[in-house]
């Protein structure tokens, strides 16, 4: 029996969670939770990275305590795109920049005029999002603080240098910033010439299960852990660690990784490199043992949990419950417009976009919480829709993981959206995808598939069958037509 502790740092809070794992059993418990607030200053919106690392040291104490002090690997998962810039001596230039943040507004149309678009997408394969690790570069060309980074880390990466004093960059989390080939799964030298990109900052690629050091001497002491401690590379992007723990017994699945985001997709064996894919926003992140994770970012439960703070945090199962008897289909909204990417006034900007279409203004929260949950579960079916059909990979099944699990309602729409059934869980995917990486790196359990296997055999799952009339889910989606 090993146990693993997990660092899965999300854009709202964290959590350092304490795995069991042996041939028959995987446990799962919360060591530690703290909150991720980022903090507009002056400059912009910057990520508290000094108030995470707290957190993950604290949770790290607390996964030690009352085992001796003992852990048999640590690894660490977070969002994808955002970094950190190091001087000569290792030394942090400044807190990380917010991915929600203004400074790449019209940078991409800047990047298309030296690589067109079609071109990007054909050497990289990563969808349009305004935030792509190469935007936020771009944008900082010129700046003193790049000027004087000698090294470059991406948020997991960073914590983990913080940690163990050596740097690295893995492939999962590398695989977003739009500079990664999906095909060679190495860097694209090409694109990063031709816009000027110093390949240079970056630490050498690691792999998941590849070993990235062992706690420095000084954390041993904080944390009151006993050396040594490994670190292991997981799938340090959330959601390729997430993937990781779908529970699948087979290949014809769809998932979709739900929290602030959905990222809604297939696990494939190869990227999918078409103009008509890149039209369709679909991308290709890297993933475990060779495969593609070929999703589309919708902008997720993020829309809820800016109501919900705007209306100052009402009872959010009274809320639910009022949504579910709410009529369906009444109002929807694009899911995925950028035009709500950014925090603050949520529900007056989603009254503003259904005045836009033509769509019934939401009169109440109940309203609005059923027009965001319905909607979602359009995205959630024209993205499972379109990737069948662009990757000619058809499914039998959707399985839901993340926090998104939680939300029974979103969960039984989806189903009837995309009339297909959907398997919902676990919730902590990212942390079990995590801990399972660590484990198989240690002998412990073995390939993707016993991975899953254990996870079937030992998770909760809740299934929801597609009821009600698909002619009304298609009558919507042609409401909101290309939008």
């Amino acid at each position: 029996m090993r146990s693993y502790a997990a660092v899965d740092l999300g854009a709202s809070s964290g959590r350092v969670m304490v795995g069991r794992v042996g041939p028959d059993l995987l446990e799962l418990s919360e060591a530690h939770r703290f909150p991720n607030r980022p903090v507009r200053v002056p400059e912009g919106l910057r990520w508290d990275i000094l108030g995470l690392y707290a957190g993950v040291l604290e949770g790290l104490r607390a996964a030690g305590a009352g085992r001796g002090g003992r852990l048999d690997s640590v690894g660490i998962d977070s969002w994808a795109v955002d970094y950190g810039l190091l001087d000569a001596d290792g030394a942090l230039l400044g807190n990380p920049v917010h991915y929600r943040d203004a400074r790449t507004e019209g940078v991409a149309e800047k990047v298309w005029a030296t690589v067109p678009a079609a071109e990007l997408y054909a050497h990289t394969g990563l969808q349009y999002a305004p935030f792509n690790t190469l935007y936020q570069l771009t944008a900082a060309q010129g700046s003193a603080q790049l000027a004087h980074a000698k090294h470059l880390l991406l948020v997991p990466d960073l914590l983990a240098y913080w940690l163990t004093g050596e740097q690295g960059t893995e492939l999962t989390n590398a695989s977003t910033t739009q500079l990664i080939d999906p095909r060679t799964r190495e860097w694209s030298y090409d694109v990063a010439a031709r816009l000027g990109v110093d390949l240079g900052l970056f630490a050498p690629l690691r792999r998941p299960g590849d070993p990235a050091g062992l706690l420095r001497q000084e954390v041993l002491e904080e944390t009151g852990l006993s050396g040594p401690v490994p670190v292991t590379a997981v799938g340090s992007h959330d959601t390729a660690s997430a993937v990781a723990a779908v529970p699948a017994t087979g290949e014809r699945f769809a998932y979709i990784c739900t929290g602030t985001w959905s990222l809604a997709g297939l696990e494939l064996d190869a990227p999918v490199l078409t103009e008509e894919s890149r039209a369709a926003n679909f991308t290709n992140e890297l993933g475990l043992d060779g495969t593609v994770r070929y999703l589309r970012n919708i902008m997720g439960l993020w829309l809820l949990q800016e109501c919900v703070r705007a209306w100052g945090d009402p009872d959010l199962g009274e809320l639910l419950r009022e949504a579910a008897e709410a009529a369906p289909l009444r109002s929807v909204v694009d899911a995925g417009d950028a035009a709500f990417l950014a925090p603050g006034r949520m529900p007056e900007r989603i009254a503003e976009a259904c005045r836009a279409a033509g769509e019934p203004v939401p009169r109440t929260r109940a309203e609005t919480t059923r027009c965001i949950l319905d909607s979602l579960a359009l995205a959630h079916r024209r993205a499972v829709e379109e990737a069948q059909r662009l990757a000619d990979h058809p499914v039998d099944v959707v399985h839901i993981v993340g926090g998104g699990t939680r939300n029974a309602l979103l969960c039984q729409l989806t189903a009837d959206a995309c009339g297909l059934p959907v398997v919902a869980g676990p919730t902590e995917a990212a942390a079990l995808g995590n801990v399972l990486v660590q484990g198989r790196a240690h002998g412990v359990v073995g390939d993707l598939a016993d991975m899953r296997g254990l996870l079937a055999r030992t998770q909760p799952l809740t299934r929801y069958e597609p009821r009600g009339d698909p002619a009304v889910w298609r009558a919507a989606q042609a409401r909101l037509g290309t939008r």
